[in-house]
């Protein structure tokens, strides 16, 4: 079978996602801040008896967008053929996801930014310059939480790394219903020193369960 005959890739337009959420750590780095937060937001979610499963992108093997535009047509990424494949049908599944990223360089990792690159092919462009769209995403409930973890202490050097998961999201349609920023760790795991955030992590999760089970 190939990767888009499933069913669910035919009318994403008309999808009814399920109460389920995906959560996406953009972390290089194994067991460090990133994956302690994915996996206190994972248990926050399970505490509300959601079904949530945390992927990290660094195991996945997957291309940036080359700007191919075949999405344009199809409606999805025909462009690759890869791991972003196999991960489609449960973004399209799910009504609730978070993105979690350290910040590099005052933004989001390399592995995040290709991530949010590779979900263009959820917008439906029409034929005028500049386009007018809209997302297959969108009206359907969807909601979202971000994390953003930062070896600083302030906003100013998180620089852009919120903002670069929020916006995307929002432009397809997602309801950002929580944000937590990190600052101040940068050992690894030294998070889970910090109990005020472990908790605010897990409390998110809990929180956008709830929200997508009264959606």
């Amino acid at each position: 079978m190939q990767f888009f005959d499933d069913p669910i890739f035919k009318d994403i337009n008309d999808t009814i996602p399920g109460p389920s959420i995906l959560g996406i750590g953009g972390s290089p780095r194994k067991n460090g801040n990133t994956d302690a937060l994915l996996e206190a937001v994972m248990d926050g979610a399970h505490t509300q008896e959601i079904a949530a499963q945390g992927v990290h992108l660094r195991d996945i093997q997957f291309q940036p967008c080359i700007g191919c535009e075949k999405c344009r047509k199809d409606h999805i990424c025909r462009g690759h053929h890869d791991g972003m494949s196999l991960l489609y049908p449960d973004i399209i599944a799910s009504k609730g996801i978070v993105l979690i990223s350290p910040t590099h360089n005052y933004n989001i990792t390399a592995w995040m930014k290709a991530f949010i690159d590779r979900l263009y092919c959820f917008y439906n462009f029409n034929k005028n310059r500049p386009s007018g769209w809209s997302s297959q995403l969108g009206n359907q409930g969807r909601k979202a939480v971000i994390v953003a973890v930062c070896e600083q202490n302030n906003r100013e050097d998180m620089g852009f790394t919120l903002d670069a998961m929020r916006l995307p999201l929002e432009a397809l349609g997602f309801d950002v219903v929580g944000e937590l920023p990190v600052f101040n760790v940068f050992n690894k795991a030294k998070v889970k020193e910090e109990t005020d955030v472990m908790e605010r992590a897990t409390e998110l999760g809990a929180e956008l369960a709830r929200s997508i089970s009264a959606s």
